[in-house]
């Protein structure tokens, strides 16, 4: 998608540009210092590691009124060595949107890992566009399933709905729970540019569960902000949990998903 860019936008990327190349070290390119006007990078060289030319590429630190397309701008930003969010200022100066990450990029960092490790016992987990989980504390795997003791693959939240057969009984209005999933997944599956992940579960899922199969055919699509889950557990009974998800800074393909409990009703034979 191509947006509006004004001439103030234009002359803030072109010095934006500027200032991330004149950073560099051309040795760490395998080209030799020498005796250089100015500290960094060429304009030519960042044109040629780019693959664009050299007069397109003055024109955008100009700041002339020209269209990249992402994957110029990709390309520009890593060979400037630019970090997340370098590259989203740069996509945002920019007349182009920036592409979401790739729906299953791996790289929790350590930062988030140690939130969800020490919100504990609030159960939370960090899980992707297509619903892998990948960072847990133990709150949650008490109150779900042990995620350290399946192989990655299995990790994912809609194929524990359909395929792990506890989830039935333990959680409460399980069918609304699992069409609102596929809601969501099916959201997440329209933005991602590799389609290909989504697809396989989808296939493996409709071979093995036939409420998936069916449910799959509808067309509702969500996200999930907030509601609220309620839960038969095998030893602490009926639980009621408000869950929030958030979104991390820079990071719109992660979700941080919190268990906040609400009501607690123990079973009298426990």
């Amino acid at each position: 998608m191509v947006k509006k860019t004004t001439s103030e936008q234009r002359r803030e990327l072109g010095a934006f540009l500027v200032s991330r190349r004149a950073r560099l070290n051309p040795q760490d390119f395998g080209m030799h210092q020498g005796t250089r006007r100015t500290p960094g990078l060429r304009r030519e060289e960042v044109a040629v590691l780019a693959g664009v030319s050299v007069s397109w590429y003055t024109w955008l630190e100009q700041g002339r009124e020209i269209k990249p397309s992402a994957d110029a701008l990709q390309r520009i930003a890593k060979v400037l060595k630019l970090n997340r969010i370098e590259s989203s200022h740069l996509f945002a100066l920019s007349p182009r949107e920036e592409p979401l990450p790739h729906p299953l990029e791996d790289g929790v960092s350590d930062g988030l890992k140690s939130l969800v490790r020490a919100i504990d016992p609030i159960p939370s987990y960090v899980r992707n566009a297509r619903l892998d989980i990948l960072a847990w504390n133990d709150a949650i795997a008490d109150l779900f399933i042990d995620y350290g003791s399946l192989q990655p693959h299995e990790r994912n939240t809609l194929r524990l709905l359909f395929l792990y057969r506890p989830y039935r009984t333990q959680i409460l209005d399980w069918e609304q729970m699992a069409r609102g999933m596929i809601s969501v997944f099916r959201a997440s599956r329209a933005h991602a540019q590799d389609k290909k992940p989504f697809d396989y579960l989808i296939e493996e899922l409709s071979e093995k569960s036939p409420e998936f199969k069916a449910w799959w055919q509808d067309t509702d699509v969500k996200g999930m902000g907030e509601g609220s889950k309620r839960l038969m557990h095998p030893t602490s009974g009926h639980i009621e949990f408000t869950y929030v998800a958030l979104t991390p800074e820079g990071r719109p393909d992660l979700s941080l998903v919190t268990y906040i409990p609400r009501h607690v009703t123990y079973d009298s034979q426990s």
